[in-house]
């Protein structure tokens, strides 16, 4: 008699209503036939890899990770090539692959319903290698966008107290020290089998993934599953840079690519900007002229002299619900 299928459940502590969760995870236990589920909590020594590999080797159906973009990411990190699906629990203030999938925030029963079940989708994963200041090299993978510049600098400015309480509004006092500050990034770069180049721009970021938190749609023709990157490079001269910026994310990304009749008018000669850069490929090695703090998923990841970085294509598998 072969032992009934059970899930694992990574969960932070902090973002998720405990009892609240286990009400519904035991009521799709009995709806589905499914063994005890096995609860494995995360720590600040231990976010999420060790509980992911602890699952693994117990010989879970599938991986529920209930907390924010930390969680998710560390525990994609230890799914990715097994093919055990990762199933989202989305808690916290990002939830950006929770997003991108398009998935139902807010609502705790039906994510646990997706888990036990809704569909498998396999989508590509970002693999990472960091050079760090003292030239020790760190391996990780990243689900949305990989960053250097402003996004990773505002990171790196944001009081985690103020986040902890104010959320997304957090970030906009880190943002005004952000735009304040006039140290370019300098580095030399090779995508694919392209000649190496030498660039100068005020942030560059590497994506999986096309939207962030507020529904911005920074990389809009970026897709989880197709085997590429999509890479933009910032590059604003002054106030009048940061408008043409502005005005490509938030109005035709952001409005007209959403509409039918946006599309179309953007179909007819969509306007390039100095300022802003989109490129495509799988690999990519980037080496800096000083160490520069860089992001995964939202998080910061100390300073950086050098990365290399390439798609694992489809390597991952997540839950979608049914029919999605």
């Amino acid at each position: 008699m072969t032992e009934a299928r059970f899930a694992a459940l990574i969960y932070n502590p902090v973002k998720v209503d405990l009892d609240a969760l286990k009400a519904a995870v035991a009521a799709e236990e009995a709806a589905t036939g499914w063994a005890e589920t096995l609860w494995l909590e995360t720590s600040q020594e231990d976010p999420g890899p060790g509980q992911a590999r602890e699952a693994i080797e117990r010989g879970a159906a599938v991986v529920i990770a209930a907390g924010g973009d930390g969680t998710v990411r560390a525990v994609a990190q230890e799914l990715r090539g097994t093919g055990i699906p990762l199933a989202l629990l989305p808690s916290g203030t990002g939830n950006l692959l929770a997003r991108n999938l398009d998935l139902t925030l807010g609502d705790p029963v039906n994510a646990i319903s997706t888990a036990f079940r809704g569909d498998d989708r396999p989508i590509d994963v970002g693999v990472i290698d960091i050079r760090d200041e003292g030239g020790d090299v760190s391996r990780y993978a990243y689900l949305v966008m990989a960053g250097f510049g402003l996004d990773a600098k505002m990171l790196a400015n944001t009081d985690d107290d103020l986040k902890a309480k104010a959320g997304w509004l957090a970030y906009v006092k880190a943002i005004v020290q952000v735009l304040r500050d006039r140290n370019e990034l300098r580095f030399r770069y090779r995508l694919d089998d392209t000649p190496a180049r030498t660039v100068r721009a005020h942030t560059i970021m590497i994506g999986n993934c096309g939207s962030l938190p507020a529904n911005i749609l920074l990389l809009p023709e970026a897709a989880i599953d197709d085997g590429e990157f999509d890479i933009v490079v910032l590059r604003p001269e002054g106030f009048i840079g940061w408008v043409q910026i502005t005005l490509k994310v938030f109005w035709e990304n952001g409005v007209l690519r959403r509409t039918s009749a946006g599309r179309r008018f953007l179909s007819n000669g969509e306007r390039e900007i100095r300022a802003l850069n989109y490129l495509k490929g799988r690999r990519l090695t980037m080496r800096l002229s000083r160490p520069e703090d860089i992001e995964l998923d939202g998080d910061g990841f100390g300073k950086a002299t050098a990365i290399r970085t390439w798609v694992d294509s489809r390597s991952l598998v997540v839950k979608v619900p049914a029919d999605a």
